[in-house]
């Protein structure tokens, strides 16, 4: 038997875990990145937290203040365009929008003037960084394939090995189901980040939240109770959608976050009365730290989480590509192309 077996190891608290760990750290020295479509700075602060020193970009004003206000690193409030000027990063990260992929939309891919991917490609294009990295839903690399590939070959051209993977961030600690792809462009040998083997529960989250009532709650009221109902025997749902505190939480989006919906996320008190989630309720779901603060009308709080990435994955991500840019290791382009055809099957898209 080895000293695992025979040693049962203490599980660490989850809220003093990422209240400690995920903190900006990075200074004048560390490698600097630059955030695009960076949110409230879910991502950021996954890096910051690793020793690097961002630059946000962001359209929407609460967002910008609330990474001003919580990240080392600056805010800009900008509507990103392929003529936007940026400075030098060793790296460049980011979520863009992606409205193309609608089904009804016109199908223009990168001439779409909605689509935040030709402003990304057009940063990658300028400022040539060692690695970059972007993350986006699921829906990219089935439904929307065809517009992986034209993104895919655009990246390809400027000289980068592209590696994608479909991860989901209750592997990497967060307590919520939350698949992402991850899209990584660089120019060596990048490694996925490790996923661990136990699951984070909900309840370990909330902790003793989840059986108070909080100030200004948002009780389901009756109505809604009707409306869930409908919505669940629509939806043929086995078991009410309720928050189970023994397992991850579903994903958090900002329509089951903000809005009184029949997929709101809820939490089912001990006398039997049921309430939506806090903001911090919600903020611990999705590994922001307790210090973190947001900023603007609750429903853009609410926005904010549910379109973050959710920074203890960030920073998982952040450990990949800091391992990377430690490295020698780097193809030359007849290399590269090679390369290119030898990727291995599970961290390729295709």
């Amino acid at each position: 038997m080895n000293q695992k077996q025979g040693k049962k190891i203490k599980k660490r608290n989850y809220v003093e875990y990422i209240n400690e760990l995920l903190v900006p750290r990075g200074d004048s020295q560390s490698p600097k990145v630059l955030d695009l479509f960076a949110g409230c700075g879910g991502l950021g602060l996954g890096f910051e937290a690793c020793n690097f020193k961002t630059v946000g970009y962001e359209i929407n004003a609460d967002y910008c203040a609330t990474y001003s206000n919580n990240l080392n690193g600056e805010c800009l409030t900008e509507n990103l365009t392929p003529n936007t000027n940026f400075p030098d990063a060793d790296v460049i990260i980011g979520g863009p929008p992606c409205q193309p992929f609608s089904v009804g939309g016109k199908q223009k891919g990168l001439n779409d003037s909605r689509d935040g991917f030709p402003a990304f490609i057009a940063a990658v294009e300028k400022i040539h960084p060692d690695i970059w990295m972007f993350e986006n839903v699921r829906g990219l690399l089935y439904r929307n394939k065809w517009y992986f590939e034209e993104i895919k070959e655009r990246l390809e051209n400027f000289g980068y090995i592209v590696e994608s993977k479909l991860l989901n961030a209750k592997r990497f600690g967060v307590p919520q189901n939350r698949e992402r792809v991850i899209v990584v462009g660089h120019k060596g040998v990048f490694t996925f980040p490790e996923e661990e083997l136990e699951d984070v529960a909900a309840g370990e989250a909330l902790q003793e939240l989840a059986t108070q009532i909080p100030e200004n709650v948002r009780w389901v009221t009756p109505n809604m109770d009707v409306y869930i109902k409908k919505y669940e025997k629509a939806s043929k749902c086995i078991n009410p959608r309720d928050l189970y505190l023994d397992r991850p939480s579903r994903t958090l989006t900002c329509r089951n976050l903000a809005g009184a919906t029949g997929d709101m996320h809820r939490i089912k008190l001990e006398d039997g009365r049921r309430r939506m989630l806090t903001v911090r309720e919600a903020a611990r779901l999705q590994s922001f730290p307790d210090w973190f603060e947001f900023e603007g009308a609750l429903s853009s709080q609410f926005y904010q989480i549910g379109n973050a990435v959710a920074p203890l994955f960030a920073f998982k991500l952040a450990l990949s590509v800091k391992e990377y840019l430690q490295s020698n290791l780097r193809y030359k382009t007849n290399e590269m192309d090679a390369m290119r055809f030898k990727i291995p099957k599970q961290m390729s898209l295709f």
